[in-house]
């Protein structure tokens, strides 16, 4: 993950501190239309400006003024989420993540965009009816996730474990207080929650999540690993769930 990817002072990595856990905000509520999805000649008739829509126009995103209406092959239904302003345009695809031959309709929509700070959320409706299909948090996953960072003389020693896999790598102190101009002294756990993007691909729905080291003296955090985690349907459980995480080091 290339460094630049900002925030101001790396505010919300506090939020997901870790020796192993994270935090992440749950995922937002809906209403629906007329109190179910409904078909396209009974459409939302408050002002609202497309958005995004997928490649085939199967699925359309409209903002209104208190949130969004989704759009899926003529039926809408209504939600709470917020859009992030001056960024880039929300994410729409409609693709089968659920293996039962059905496209679902996916929306990611950016949550933070800045100096350090790069993040993301994606939700995933029925392509039939417009529920929302719920999607493990962060948190939890990273809930699972041990990290510890040593420093002996001009290395910072990095372990962590995931799934029972246990990854170690390292960093230089001398080249990471020459970039942040700290005094080199570094706590000894991972900070997640700065970088968390979603994506889908090759019909699977994935998340990559930021680790760094923090500074003692509080300046900005640096980068020095990816969490990326392959999610897998559950269909007893009616949710996707963390199935691969991979841990590599930001070189």
């Amino acid at each position: 993950m290339k460094k630049g990817i900002g925030f101001a002072a790396g505010i919300l990595s506090a939020a997901f501190v870790f020796s192993g856990c994270a935090s992440d905000k749950p995922a937002s509520s809906s209403q629906d239309v007329k109190q179910s999805a409904t078909p396209s000649i009974e459409k939302e008739q408050e002002p609202s400006k497309l958005l995004s829509a997928s490649e085939n126009g199967e699925v359309k995103l409209f903002e209104t003024t208190d949130g969004v209406i989704v759009d899926v092959n003529g039926s809408q239904k209504k939600f709470d989420w917020n859009i992030l302003k001056g960024v880039s345009n929300p994410q729409v695809s409609y693709v089968d993540l659920t293996g039962d031959g059905k496209e679902e309709a996916v929306i990611i929509l950016v949550t933070g965009y800045g100096t350090e700070l790069d993040t993301n959320e994606a939700h995933i409706l029925n392509g039939k009816n417009l529920s929302e299909i719920k999607i493990q948090r962060v948190e939890e996953i990273l809930a699972g996730i041990e990290t510890e960072v040593n420093q002996k003389g001009d290395e910072l020693l990095i372990k962590t474990k995931a799934q029972g896999k246990e990854y170690k790598f390292s960093k230089k102190v001398s080249e990471l207080a020459l970039m942040h101009n700290s005094d080199g002294q570094y706590e000894n756990k991972l900070y997640f929650g700065n970088v968390i993007l979603n994506n889908v691909k090759d019909q699977k729905l994935t998340v990559d999540i930021v680790g760094s080291v923090r500074p003692v003296d509080g300046v900005l955090p640096d980068y020095v690993c990816n969490v990326h985690v392959t999610y897998k349907y559950d269909q007893a459980l009616n949710e996707f769930a963390a199935d691969q995480i991979q841990i590599t080091s930001d070189q």
